[in-house]
């Protein structure tokens, strides 16, 4: 019986966080106070300032001048500015020229969904993007601040295209397009969650069945899945700023 329970608890040990949330709902944040309520927000938080430490430390150990010459090895700030260059290749031909604008937003939540997702797959802790309060908060930035960028690039006259482009059909537009926005930060909430808990939770029930080196197959599928969900919200979240901020421009 000893070395059953022995075997038991060295097992759930290997166990990444993700098999062990689905089966007991255990994290390290539950340890803190009022933990068992707040976990997610307290690795939200736990990642936004991790990411401010190693951006700081990042952009401090440069001087300017050396800035525009990169490093010589693989570093943390080679890192951040091949993920950053890479958006700015797609928001130029999704946003147009004006995009460099839009890239702290949209860099931002790129980065800081991508962490939480990876934070999913280190043992003892849980994504806080598989909790819908904390992707619903995500989308919801995002969906103001398209209205707000639209607002300041067309001023009033942006809210025109809610009547759609023939007045007549104005009373039908109208509601259609309403509800059509208001459907956005729901769509990106559900999706980055759903997507999320289904690839941890695909984790879990082959770490259960075989503990060992099958499952780590799935954990680099959870890479992938992890990058590709944070490329999803931040694409999406870039045709829906370049809808708000070029419409005049197109008519």
């Amino acid at each position: 019986m000893r070395k059953r329970l022995l075997g038991i608890t060295a097992t759930a040990l290997l166990l990444p966080a993700t098999a062990m949330a689905a089966e007991h709902g255990f994290t390290w944040f539950q340890l803190l106070p009022e933990g068992g309520h707040f976990a997610p927000m307290y690795a939200a938080v736990t990642i936004a300032l991790l990411l401010v430490v190693i951006s700081v430390l990042a952009v401090s150990s440069k001087k300017t001048a050396e800035m525009v010459i990169p490093d010589p090895s693989f570093t943390v700030r080679n890192f951040f500015e091949l993920i950053l260059s890479f958006l700015a290749g797609i928001g130029d031909d999704i946003l147009g020229h004006h995009s460099k604008k839009y890239m702290p937003l949209l860099g931002s939540c790129f980065i800081f969904i991508l962490f939480m997702n990876l934070l999913g797959l280190i043992p003892g802790f849980l994504p806080p993007t598989s909790k819908m309060n904390i992707t619903i908060g995500l989308a919801l930035v995002i969906f103001l601040s398209t209205h707000f960028f639209g607002v300041k690039e067309n001023g009033i006259s942006y809210f025109k295209h809610f009547l759609g482009p023939y007045m007549p059909l104005a009373p039908l537009m109208l509601p259609i397009e309403i509800i059509s926005h208001l459907a956005r930060p729901m769509s990106l909430s559900l999706r980055l969650f759903g997507n999320i808990s289904g690839d941890h939770a695909v984790v879990a029930g082959f770490m259960a069945l075989v503990p060992f080196v099958v499952p780590s197959i799935f954990m680099g599928l959870g890479v992938f899945v992890s990058f590709m969900q944070a490329f999803v919200f931040t694409v999406l979240s870039m045709i829906y700023i370049a809808g708000a901020v070029v419409h005049e421009e197109e008519h």
